[in-house]
């Protein structure tokens, strides 16, 4: 192989010319697999399938293709040895450019692909580390996380909640029922994205729709229908529908009475854990909140070093990260959202956002990301953390045992990546550690 590379803006383009003789034993081993998969898949009248001579079979292969897919593995390989070889810091896959590729010729590939640029860290940073500990110290002096009485409680009516039973009623619906609904509704005589629904659960009293609709609902009676008119609030979460007025059309189909459980001794006992009383429950329920609020506590303030670093922290940030960035953003995004039953696109018109906006809206956001993987890789750096090899392999041993039995994710685990991605997650933690006991 022989290469040359050239750093431009945040970027390096390596071009590598592959030798005939490199490429010619992969590429006649590949060509004779792809001409025996086409004597088992050709039909040629006069012949059965999978047994059509291999002289005709080869004039389905596409030998070309063949090339290119020989040519893809040996640029893989060439690329990291290149960029290794010039101790470069790439991210993401590189962009390929093919430009010379014959049979029986040397190739020539051009791959563009985004640097991680070097950060340095901020001369002050052990005082801006210290700053953040103060802060916090202050702040949970004040019991910043510490669960109050109400918060539990809320989470035990929440509990109740969840088991409320319902019961069809031949009554007018009232505050607290739960009515199964269809509904339209119209600006101008034309529905609304997303405003229109049949069969729709809806609690009287939870405030899920916009002031004045559940108030209307109120006193229906099943299958009557009811239009009425009503204007969106001026700060709606959805900008193209603030402050209009639209219609909406209704029809009622059932009411439904709920009963919330009381909370006593035998809704404790109902949950079919060890509780025998509510105390216990409440207790339990005091405890994990504890535990998560804690977990939350010091998850903000590994946030604030961050944050705070970034801040003061000046370097650029090529697109093409970025990019990348905010596609794992919005990925995230859509994970929570389907987890409510919506999908992203409904997500969106909800909004009256697209991705583009999404895109644009959050790259400052992707930025700041990306600059605090870089600061938290800088700090490991400056405070000499490198987790030994028997924790690493603890850690993995935890995840392999997720999947154990899971034949096609056991096959799939890239022990290599497991044990890279493992040690940096354990270096990271060990250096939230170290900061907190900075002074």
């Amino acid at each position: 192989m022989a290469y040359t590379s050239t750093t431009n803006e945040g970027s390096v383009i390596v071009n590598i010319t592959l030798p005939w003789e490199q490429l010619k034993d992969p590429y006649e081993t590949a060509v004779k697999q792809a001409t025996k998969k086409a004597t088992e898949t050709t039909s040629v009248k006069g012949f059965r399938k999978g047994h059509v001579p291999e002289e005709m079979a080869k004039g389905n292969v596409d030998r070309m293709q063949v090339l290119s897919q020989v040519v893809d593995e040996g640029i893989r390989t060439d690329f990291v040895e290149a960029v290794t070889k010039d101790g470069l810091k790439v991210a993401g896959n590189p962009q390929v450019s093919v430009k010379k590729m014959a049979e029986g010729n040397d190739v020539e590939v051009e791959l563009t692909v985004a640097l991680i640029p070097v950060v340095d860290l901020p001369k002050d940073w052990k005082k801006i580390v210290s700053g953040v500990n103060a802060d916090f110290a202050a702040k949970k002096s004040d019991g910043g996380d510490a669960v109050d009485k109400d918060e539990v409680e809320a989470e035990l009516r929440r509990l109740a909640e969840s088991r409320t039973t319902t019961t069809v009623v031949a009554r007018g619906a009232k505050d607290g029922d739960e009515v199964k609904i269809d509904f339209d509704v119209k600006i101008d005589g034309v529905v609304i994205e997303g405003g229109s629904s049949k069969d729709y659960n809806l609690v009287l009293g939870k405030g899920a729709f916009i002031p004045g609709f559940e108030e209307n609902i109120i006193g229906m009676e099943a299958t009557q229908e009811k239009s009425f008119d009503l204007a969106f609030p001026e700060k709606y979460h959805a900008e193209h529908l603030a402050g209009k007025s639209a219609v909406f059309e209704v029809t009622l189909h059932e009411v439904s009475e709920r009963v919330v459980p009381t909370l006593d001794d035998a809704f404790a006992v109902s949950l079919g854990g060890t509780f025998q009383t509510l105390e216990e429950l409440r207790a339990n329920i005091s405890e994990g909140m504890q535990s998560e609020k804690v977990q939350s506590f010091e998850e903000s303030r590994k946030t604030a070093y961050l944050e705070k670093l970034s801040d003061v922290t000046e370097v650029v940030i090529p697109q093409a990260l970025i990019d990348d960035e905010i596609a794992r953003m919005v990925s995230e995004m859509e994970g929570k959202v389907s987890q409510s039953g919506m999908s992203f696109d409904q997500y969106l018109e909800g909004m009256g956002k697209t991705r583009a906006d999404l895109g644009e809206m959050w790259s400052p956001q992707a930025k700041k990301r990306i600059i605090s993987a870089l600061l938290l890789e800088k700090l490991g750096d400056a405070l000499e953390i490198d987790p030994a090899s028997a924790d690493v392999e603890v850690e993995m041993n935890k995840t392999l045992a997720m999947y154990q039995g899971m034949k096609d994710m056991e096959e799939k685990i890239d022990m290599k990546q497991l044990y890279e991605y493992t040690k940096g997650i354990l270096r990271n933690n060990q250096v939230f550690e170290v900061l907190g006991k900075q002074k």
